[in-house]
């Protein structure tokens, strides 16, 4: 297993670059490695036997789940087939499971842990401050300080509130818009991920159809397109909420020139531009906004915020956010742990440690890695590629280019279980839909591993 067991944060330099274009990179193949009468069923059957044989403690861990928690889990989009490794400690980059199998984590908590697993400096922060009280019904300085440094670092914001997730901070975005504009429809996007409340589920069992009313689902990078179903309901739209580098829809980013069209746009409409950089603040100090430079009105945070701690955020215009003063606006909002003084202490750490020439090397080497991989895959025959924007990438089981979440769709589900199952064998552990993402504590030998592994488990197929 091509893991260093002692791997350590590096000492980075550089400083910032632009986030490139998504979609399939270019590169000279090396041979053919799969046969065409390759078969993608018998293969994932091996697989997934080596897997569960190198995971019972796992197996048997999973089984007791089942029975207290509905399929084994608190937490849908961590589950794959035929059970997740139970975790057990995480160490900078890497992680061991209950079976003891080390693995380079290259999830990090779906992009959360930036600066990898434990480390000692976030946990020394936070620590100091959980001795003093873990959680108040009064502020502490530490959600005060938190609140600077987001102000400080993204221009567009002149203040914040603090949730207790992401999934939290998009929904009152949307309510903050709604009320700020007076109107009731929000736009998204296909392949968006904005969490699980009912305004970005919908249409979903328990969402009443009335919901899915107000909410209008737009095309990626499609000017025409946008432009025609926004003039549909432009004296009703309250917001457009876009994630400048799609996450869970295919780490595809948007087009500098849709962006402007979007700000442009929902000026014209007298609608609120939301900027979901709960991924995408990893991208640069001041998110991806401060790479295009379009400032929305809005923006959620979350993940990295927390240094590892649950968190969430969103902040905007002073004018936007002051329909959240508790005495002279129109919105309450609370929360028994917004603002916990625990996740805001790791959070201002890791922001901290987050210095351009940092974010820079990990967006130069999170680059190198996907055109890596996707060369790899390309080589080997199997109709794959990976796309890629800074530090995040993802593998891709289709052979076409991948601009738009539409094209992701299209992959075969059996090869991308496949090669998620076939890594994770090798000990690198992505997100089941081939995500992946770069932190401080990774090694160059790590790197190189992961594209080793990739070209291991083609040429073993």
């Amino acid at each position: 297993m091509p893991i260093d067991g002692n791997s350590t944060g590096s000492a980075l330099a550089g400083c910032c670059r632009a986030v490139p274009a998504a979609g399939r990179l270019t590169g000279n193949p090396r041979e053919v490695t799969v046969s065409a009468d390759f078969n993608h069923t018998e293969a994932l059957r091996r697989v997934s036997d080596e897997y569960v044989a190198r995971n019972t403690r796992s197996m048997e861990i999973a089984e007791r789940a089942a029975v207290v928690l509905p399929g084994g889990t608190t937490r849908t989009t961590t589950f794959f087939a035929p059970f997740p490794p139970v975790l057990v400690r995480g160490d900078g980059s890497e992680i061991v499971d209950a079976d003891g199998n080390r693995r380079v984590d290259y999830l990090n908590n779906y992009t959360s842990l930036i600066l990898g697993h434990s480390h000692p400096d976030v946990l020394d922060r936070a620590m100091s401050v959980a001795r003093r009280g873990t959680a108040f019904s009064s502020p502490t300085e530490q959600e005060v300080v938190l609140a600077e440094v987001l102000v400080e670092r993204v221009a567009s914001v002149d203040q914040v509130r603090f949730t207790n997730s992401g999934t939290e901070a998009t929904m009152a975005a949307m309510r903050l818009a709604r009320a700020f504009t007076g109107r009731p429809v929000v736009a998204r996007f296909e392949g968006g991920y904005h969490g699980t409340h009912d305004y970005t589920a919908t249409p979903g069992a328990g969402i009443p159809e009335q919901i899915g009313d107000l909410v209008v689902t737009l095309p990626l990078n499609d000017i025409a397109g946008c432009e025609q179903r926004m003039a549909e309901v432009a004296g009703s739209l309250a917001a457009v909420i876009i994630e400048p580098v799609l996450g869970a829809g295919g780490v595809i980013a948007a087009d500098h020139e849709f962006l402007a069209y979007l700000r442009d746009a929902t000026s014209r409409m007298g609608a609120l531009l939301i900027f979901d950089e709960i991924i995408t603040l990893r991208l640069h100090t001041g998110g991806a906004q401060a790479i295009s430079g379009i400032r929305p009105d809005l923006t959620t945070f979350g993940k990295i915020i927390g240094g590892g701690f649950p968190i969430g955020a969103f902040g905007g215009r002073n004018e936007v956010m002051a329909l959240l003063h508790p005495t002279e606006g129109t919105i309450s909002w609370g929360g028994t742990f917004n603002g916990n003084p625990v996740s805001a202490a790791a959070g201002i750490e890791t922001l901290e440690a987050l210095t351009a020439p940092v974010i820079d090397e990990l967006n130069r080497s999170g680059e190198e890695l996907t055109e890596r991989l996707d060369k790899a895959l390309q080589a080997s025959g199997l109709p794959a590629g990976a796309t890629g924007t800074g530090s995040l990438f993802n593998i891709h089981a289709t052979g076409e280019e991948v601009t738009d979440h539409r094209s992701v769709r299209r992959a075969d589900p059996e090869l991308t279980e496949l090669l998620h199952l076939g890594l994770m064998n090798r000990g690198y552990f992505l997100a089941p839909r081939g995500m992946g993402c770069l932190s401080t504590a990774m090694t160059p030998e790590q790197l190189d591993g992961l594209v080793d592994a990739v070209e291991d488990l083609v040429n073993s197929l």
